[in-house]
């Protein structure tokens, strides 16, 4: 048999369509993976192999009557424990919400409707927050994974899951991705519905998704971006040609600005010289530039914004079992109820204001590259590192994905992150393609 952990997602849903494989010996694969290393790396929140190998039986003979196949036909996929399903307890990281369930979110359903079938519920940070999960780094047990999305990256750098959801706030995504060396893609804010998936942030709160390359982000995608009445954010986006897009790249030789940023300074030693080497080797493409001077305002206003609503969307809890939440949840509950009407009004219209001066960067170049994290995975799992290098774009809503193209000191992963224009997804996924396909020429 072929080994399933070298197959893109992609590869994986046309030998089950073509039935060179079964979704019950992949599931099986699958599990294999996870009885030898969840001990160690703890990525699941909820999971149930027996009940995996009924779905994956159900697949099965779905496939054998013949009838049409959706996209993702018998293809596992893991869930952050804060996506809502009815068959399976969504805890959001806290002891407060042990063995809730509710409703299936959009997502959950536009998976099914693809084939798909719910793996399990993958670790996250108390309520998608600061505090730290289980979960270790599959790379090294004594480093963070990062968050808060911690369980559903490190389920993809392990092989434990094909293809896995997250969310991002700040930089729940792209961080995790760059520590656990994976492919993690957060799309422009309103492309994905984030109904039925626990609301920190309306103005902030994004779906992430995650896989080992962006072919496989790219078939997610394109199941996932829905217009969707009951999120008011989402747009109508026709997604329909993601992957032949983002399989044929772009038509010319594409433009970056890199960003240094004003974190430089605090990146290791090793994971610099990592950054300075690939911007040498990409010279023709890019050009080093210093940050405009409002970025430093944005640090400001996405704490407000997000401070203030996790104060209005987590009330019950704070109010109800405050000392249940961790020290960093209270304080920001605490600092979220003390903003003004005012700073909250003057916070929420410089994420448009941002992004009209911002925009005009995209008219001469294909995208922004930055490091996604401050270095490789930090030591320790009382921290899940710093999200710095993802809170300008997460707060703007542009689409950003962590590409696993570098690694800093011990040979760990180190993320390049790559920012595109808003809505300017299909092409940007292309982008994201050509970089990661010319950094594999330059490394062989």
């Amino acid at each position: 048999m072929f080994d399933i952990f070298s197959l893109s997602a992609s590869e994986l849903a046309n030998h089950i369509k073509d039935a060179k494989i079964t979704s019950v010996e992949l599931c099986k694969k699958y599990i294999e993976r996870i009885n030898k290393f969840e001990k160690e790396v703890k990525a699941w929140a909820h999971f149930d192999k027996k009940v995996l190998l009924e779905k994956a039986e159900e697949a099965d003979n779905y496939r054998r009557s013949g009838k049409p196949l959706g996209p993702l036909h018998g293809i596992p996929i893991a869930l952050k424990d804060i996506i809502g399903t009815y068959d399976m307890p969504t805890e959001c990281g806290t002891v407060l919400r042990k063995g809730s369930r509710s409703q299936d979110a959009e997502i959950v359903d536009l998976l099914k409707s693809a084939g798909a079938i719910i793996m399990g519920k993958t670790a996250t940070t108390e309520f998608a927050y600061y505090s730290p999960s289980k979960t270790t780094n599959p790379h090294d047990y004594s480093r963070t994974p990062g968050g808060s999305s911690s369980g559903s990256a490190a389920a993809i750098a392990a092989h434990m899951a094909p293809l896995s959801i997250g969310s991002q706030t700040n930089g729940s995504t792209i961080r995790p991705a760059s520590y656990c060396g994976i492919v993690g893609y957060k799309p422009s804010f309103g492309l994905i519905s984030r109904n039925g998936v626990l609301k920190t942030s309306y103005n902030l709160d994004q779906i992430g998704l995650f896989g080992k390359k962006v072919e496989d982000v790219a078939l997610l995608a394109k199941t996932l971006i829905k217009k969707d009445s009951y999120d008011p954010a989402t747009v109508h986006y026709s997604a329909d040609t993601i992957l032949e897009v983002c399989k044929k790249g772009p038509f010319f030789e594409p433009k970056f600005i890199f960003y240094k940023t004003n974190s430089w300074k605090k990146i290791d030693k090793k994971s610099r010289e990592a950054f300075e080497f690939f911007i040498k080797t990409f010279k023709k493409n890019i050009e080093v530039f210093d940050v405009p001077s409002y970025f430093k305002d944005i640090f400001k206003y996405h704490q407000i914004i997000y401070e203030t609503d996790m104060a209005n969307n987590l009330q019950v809890y704070y109010q109800k079992s405050k000392n249940k939440l961790s020290k960093e949840m209270q304080s920001a509950i605490s600092r979220g109820m003390k903003y003004s009407a005012k700073d909250y009004a003057e916070a929420i219209d410089f994420i448009k204001r941002s992004y009209d001066s911002y925009k005009e960067v995209f008219e001469d170049y294909h995208g922004i590259l930055t490091p996604s994290s401050t270095g490789v995975a930090e030591k320790g799992l009382k921290s899940t590192g710093s999200p710095e290098f993802c809170t300008v774009w997460t707060f703007m809503g542009v689409p950003s994905i962590s590409l696993p193209l570098l690694q800093g000191e011990n040979n760990l992963p180190l993320g390049i992150q790559l920012i595109g224009d808003k809505y300017d997804d299909l092409r940007f996924l292309g982008i994201a393609r050509w970089l990661e396909k010319k950094s594999e020429k330059h490394n062989e």
